[in-house]
């Protein structure tokens, strides 16, 4: 693969990095502490176009490739790794609209998606698990259209969302009928649980949503009835790369403070950075955020060449998400008694990372997702 950023990537990447210092990194401590969804932050985001990376510009996005994507949610994440994950979840939502969605959803959704004028959400999970096999929600036919009933757990943004992507089954108890809706979250019938109080990502609000015999019209099926899988498939692909990059931006910001702590604090009359143990941990850390980096970037660019992508994606969640929690791990450690202070980053980076295994599968399911593709080669 070419390691060479292209225009377009390297502008999305600069205008992310910009806005996330400037912007998001001052308001991020203060977001984690008040678990307040970051708002202010999306419409920034939303204003200078950075929602709408990856969806042509026909249908009121920016353009862009599934690398710049990544690019830009590891920016966001090395300061703000709630607000990057608001941006994943629009981006989990949009790509299955662009790729399986008429025209007249897609003129209905994304544009003002890309512009963050709306908010969307992704529902799968359950209480029995993120699979397929574990989808117990059923939307059956009556008349044109369907009638939805079931609940979601872990919901990323719905408690503020505007529309929701559900899996549902059109078949109750039958697996190969998993299908996917548009629902907006304002229908009848619909609604969001209590946010949950979490470890990290205390911004990105998630919550349980029950669907009560929601009444759907039939343009709120996305693709072929019965195509769930494959959307899922297409999605969780996408959304994996950009965990992984979440992971990354997380891992650099913790890694950068404790450079910048082990640089500055003296002990013994040197710099700590001067020990040998010190060192060694510095080396590590830098050494597997770029690994993990390029592995992300791998499937980021086969995404973008139409390849098959989903065991690279899950080997880039697994190692980016683990190496997140490893160097922020190690960044505490570094710091000492400082790093187990709030008033210290690296204490919100080591929550916010350690989600990042469990988020988008867990790296048990990646684990198994990879060694299943393997036996079958």
């Amino acid at each position: 693969m070419d390691l060479d950023l292209t225009d377009t990537q390297r502008t999305v990447r600069d205008q992310a990095r910009e806005v996330s210092l400037r912007e998001l990194l001052p308001l991020a401590a203060a977001i984690d502490s008040e678990q307040r969804f970051p708002r202010e932050n999306v419409e920034r985001v939303g204003k200078l176009g950075l929602l709408g990376v990856g969806i042509p510009k026909e249908w009121g996005g920016s353009g862009g490739d599934t690398v710049a994507a990544a690019l830009l949610v590891e920016e966001l994440a090395s300061a703000c790794a709630s607000t990057a994950a608001v941006v994943s979840v629009q981006s989990l939502v949009c790509a299955p609209i662009l790729r399986f969605g008429t025209d007249a959803q897609k003129h209905a959704w994304l544009p003002a998606l890309c512009q963050g004028a709306r908010l969307g959400c992704f529902a799968l999970t359950e209480d029995g698990g993120s699979g397929p096999a574990s989808v117990a929600a059923w939307a059956r036919r009556e008349g044109e259209g369907y009638v939805l009933r079931g609940s979601k757990s872990f919901v990323t943004c719905a408690p503020v969302a505007d529309v929701v992507l559900v899996f549902a089954l059109t078949a109750p108890g039958v697996t190969d009928s998993l299908s996917a809706f548009l629902v907006p979250t304002r229908t009848a019938g619909v609604s969001p649980g209590r946010p949950h109080a979490k470890l990290g990502l205390r911004g990105a609000v998630s919550s349980a949503m029950v669907f009560e015999d929601v009444r759907l019209p039939p343009d709120a099926l996305l693709g072929p009835e019965g195509s769930g899988r494959q959307i899922l498939r297409f999605a969780l692909d996408g959304g994996r790369i950009q965990t992984a990059a979440m992971a990354l931006g997380i891992a650099r910001a913790a890694f950068a403070a404790a450079t910048r702590y082990a640089q500055a604090r003296r002990s013994e009359g040197e710099a700590i950075a001067n020990h040998q143990a010190i060192q060694f941990k510095l080396a590590e850390m830098s050494t597997h955020i770029d690994a993990a980096r390029l592995l992300t970037w791998r499937a980021a660019a086969a995404r973008d060449a139409g390849a098959k992508v989903s065991t690279y994606a899950s080997m880039a969640k697994l190692v980016s998400s683990e190496t997140a929690t490893r160097v922020a791990s190690d960044a505490v450690s570094v710091l000492g008694g400082n790093g187990c202070l709030a008033d210290y980053a690296v204490e919100r980076l080591f929550r916010d990372a350690k989600v990042m295994e469990i988020y988008e599968g867990t790296s048990e399911m990646q684990r198994l997702g990879i060694a299943s593709a393997l036996l079958k080669e």
